[in-house]
C-alpha cells in the first residue's frame, strides 16, 4: 500500500479517536469567537440581573438542599454556589445563558428563554453585571443564606437593596442612539451537553487548556505533517491497532453508550474532590479576611469616639 493512503488511513482512525474522547487543545486548534461585554449596558440592566441571581441563589441552595438531605448543607456548600453563580465556566452561572436582552422603548428588558443560547456579547454583559453586583460579597451572602434561612422576597431586599443597593433607585432611559444587541441564537442540545462535561473538567489538571469543537472543526485540522516513510509504518501500525480496538468496541453492542455514562460521572467526581479541598482553603482565607475587616471598623469607631470626647 502507498505511504500516503497508509497515512490517509491513519488519520481517519486519529480523528474519530479524538471525536470519542470529545476534547482538543486550544493550542492545536483556531478559537472561537468571543462576544465582549458591553458595560455601557450594565446600568440599565443591573438591579433586574441583582434580581435573577438572588432567585437562582435561593433555588440552587433548595434544590443542593434536597439533593443531600437528610445531610444538612454547609455554608462552606452555599459559599461555592454563591462564587459560582456569575462565572459563566461554571455550571452555577448556566442560567444567565437562557437570558436574552431585549429593548423595549427607553429600557432593556431581561427576557427569560426556554433553552441555553449562544454566549455572545450579551451574554458577557450579564456576567460582568452580575460580577459587579454582588463583588466581594459572596462570603456574606452565603452567611446570611445560612443563618437566616430566608424567603426569596427577603433575600432579593438584602441583596439588592441592602447589601449592594443595585434596586434602590431607577435605572437611566436607555439612548435613543443604543446599538441593537445581537439576536439570541439557541445552542443546540448537543452543544450544550458536550459543553456541560467540559464544565465538569474544571479544576482537574490539564482541564482549564481544553475546548469542545464540533465534528466539522475537528475535520479542518491539520494533525498531521509531511513524514518520511519509515515514520508512515509506524503511523500505519498504530492505525491499524486502533481500527482493531474500535471494531472489537462495535461489537459490544450492549456497551455501545457507556461511555458517555462513565466519561461525565469520573470527570464528575474527580472535579468534586478537588473542588472540596480548595473550597475549605478558600473559606478559612475569607474567614479571615472578614475578621480583619471587622477589627479594623471596630478599631474606627474607637479612634472617632476617643476623638469625639
Amino acid at each position: 500500500m502507498a505511504g500516503s493512503d497508509k497515512y490517509s488511513i491513519f488519520l481517519c482512525l486519529f480523528t474519530l479517536l479524538i471525536l470519542l474522547c470529545c476534547w482538543v487543545r486550544v493550542s492545536d486548534c483556531a478559537k472561537k469567537p468571543v462576544g465582549i461585554a458591553r458595560k455601557e449596558d450594565i446600568p440599565f440592566i443591573k438591579c433586574q440581573v441583582c434580581e435573577k441571581l438572588a432567585a437562582q441563589l435561593h433555588q440552587q441552595v433548595r434544590s443542593k438542599e434536597a439533593e443531600i438531605a437528610p445531610k444538612k448543607l454547609s455554608e462552606l456548600d452555599i459559599i461555592q454556589i454563591a462564587e459560582n453563580l456569575c462565572n459563566l465556566k461554571k455550571k452555577e452561572a448556566d442560567w444567565i445563558l437562557k437570558i436574552d436582552i431585549v429593548e423595549q422603548g427607553d429600557k432593556l428588558k431581561l427576557v427569560d428563554q426556554d433553552s441555553e443560547g449562544q454566549c455572545n456579547s450579551e451574554c458577557k454583559t450579564i456576567e460582568r453585571a452580575c460580577e459587579e453586583v454582588l463583588g466581594y460579597s459572596d462570603t456574606d451572602v452565603a452567611e446570611y443564606v445560612y443563618k437566616k434561612k430566608p424567603q426569596l422576597e427577603t433575600l432579593v431586599n438584602f441583596i439588592c437593596k441592602d447589601l449592594t443597593e443595585a434596586c434602590v433607585s431607577k435605572p437611566p432611559p436607555v439612548p435613543k442612539d443604543r446599538i441593537p444587541g445581537e439576536p439570541f441564537i439557541v445552542k443546540s442540545a448537543k452543544e450544550a451537553e458536550m459543553e456541560s462535561i467540559m464544565k465538569s473538567m474544571e479544576g482537574l489538571p490539564g482541564a482549564p487548556g481544553m475546548k469542545m469543537y464540533s465534528r466539522e472543526e475537528l475535520m479542518r485540522q491539520n494533525f498531521g505533517g509531511e513524514e518520511d516513510d519509515e515514520e508512515e509504518d509506524d503511523d500505519y501500525e498504530l492505525a491499524s491497532k486502533l481500527g482493531k480496538a474500535l471494531k472489537e468496541n462495535e461489537k459490544k453492542k450492549d456497551n455501545k453508550y457507556e461511555w458517555k455514562e462513565k466519561i461525565p460521572r469520573i470527570l464528575t467526581e474527580a472535579t468534586e474532590k478537588v473542588k472540596h479541598h480548595a473550597n475549605r482553603a478558600s473559606f478559612r482565607l475569607k474567614q479571615w479576611f472578614r475578621s480583619w475587616k471587622n477589627k479594623g471598623q471596630e478599631n474606627k469607631k474607637k479612634k472617632k469616639k476617643s476623638g469625639e470626647l
